[in-house]
């Protein structure tokens, strides 16, 4: 007897090792499964702007060379281009904030073999209010940081405009294990119709990257190029817990969040498709050791 919809996974031709360098950009989600690799020692970088959802700031995460906007409100000074987790009393102490994870995200980028990008909605608010930077042309910010509704411009991204920035920057890198994932966790904030709809899109544009071909560009050293991979792949997350996991037992209290149970269990299927045996025994041993430190006795 069937009491559930397996996702039917195929192995992936490519493995993720303690040989790799890993980046994990996009939404909390990336930072559930991140620390899941952190406890069993993989070298892994997780989200160095914060968490970030929608498509195009994590684009712009990865290109970013130079401090972004930075804005005062409520006491603090923001930049539009990272989580709030990076804002500060001082102007000086966010924008230092910020260059060191501009730092950060260039070097992880890198040095990165593989690099999983978890796309959380396809709303994005574009930056709409005249400041001291810019003069009212407008642009999508990863964060609003509770800033007045007119100041932004709300709409949902196409398929055709997420296709259009990340096609050129997974071509620009082919020597790079690209994995799309797309979030779990509904945006209730935006309504749950809205919601699938922006769901819809995310993994309609994931669908054209990972059937896009990709070759090695002009100029692509002949060491880069030996490890060219055809195409990015995609992991159904999505898929694993509406489906698969479909009781509100796998949710954390807030109904719309994973429970750790279900993190688990996704973390479980994302390893037996993306790990050998080899990798999953070393893994055991690299998190009892995470496990034995920190564990606080009692006495």
């Amino acid at each position: 007897m069937k009491l559930q919809t397996i996702i039917d996974i195929k192995p992936s031709e490519w493995k993720i090792g303690y040989e790799d360098k890993i980046l994990m950009l996009g939404s909390c989600f990336s930072d559930e499964i991140g620390e899941q690799m952190k406890q069993r020692n993989l070298p892994v970088t997780c989200n160095p702007f914060g968490t970030l959802y929608n498509p195009l700031s994590i684009a712009q995460a990865i290109q970013l060379t130079e401090l972004p906007e930075i804005v005062e409100y409520g006491g603090l000074w923001h930049s539009m281009a990272h989580h709030g987790s990076f804002s500060r009393p001082t102007k000086e102490e966010a924008e230092e904030a910020v260059k060191a994870s501009v730092e950060t995200m260039q070097k992880a980028f890198e040095e990165a073999t593989v690099v999983i990008v978890t796309f959380g909605t396809a709303w994005v608010y574009e930056w709409n209010k005249e400041s001291e930077v810019r003069s009212q042309d407008k642009y999508v910010v990863a964060n609003c940081h509770k800033m007045p509704d007119s100041w932004f411009t709300r709409r949902r991204l196409t398929v055709e405009e997420i296709v259009a920035v990340w096609q050129p920057i997974i071509g620009k890198y082919p020597d790079k294990h690209w994995l799309f994932t797309v979030s779990p966790i509904r945006h209730i904030k935006d309504g749950l119709h809205e919601n699938q709809l922006s769901k819809a899109t995310l993994l309609m544009a994931v669908n054209e990257l990972v059937n896009q071909s990709y070759s090695p560009q002009d100029g692509l050293s002949a060491e880069r190029s030996v490890f060219c991979q055809a195409k990015p792949v995609y992991f159904p997350s999505y898929e694993i817990l509406l489906d698969e996991l479909r009781d509100y037992r796998f949710y954390a209290d807030d109904l719309v969040h994973p429970s750790s149970l279900a993190v688990n269990y996704i973390w479980e299927r994302f390893v037996e498709t993306f790990c050998t045996n080899g990798t999953r025994n070393q893994m055991q041993i690299e998190h009892k050791q995470w496990k034995f430190e920190h564990h606080r006795p009692l006495h």
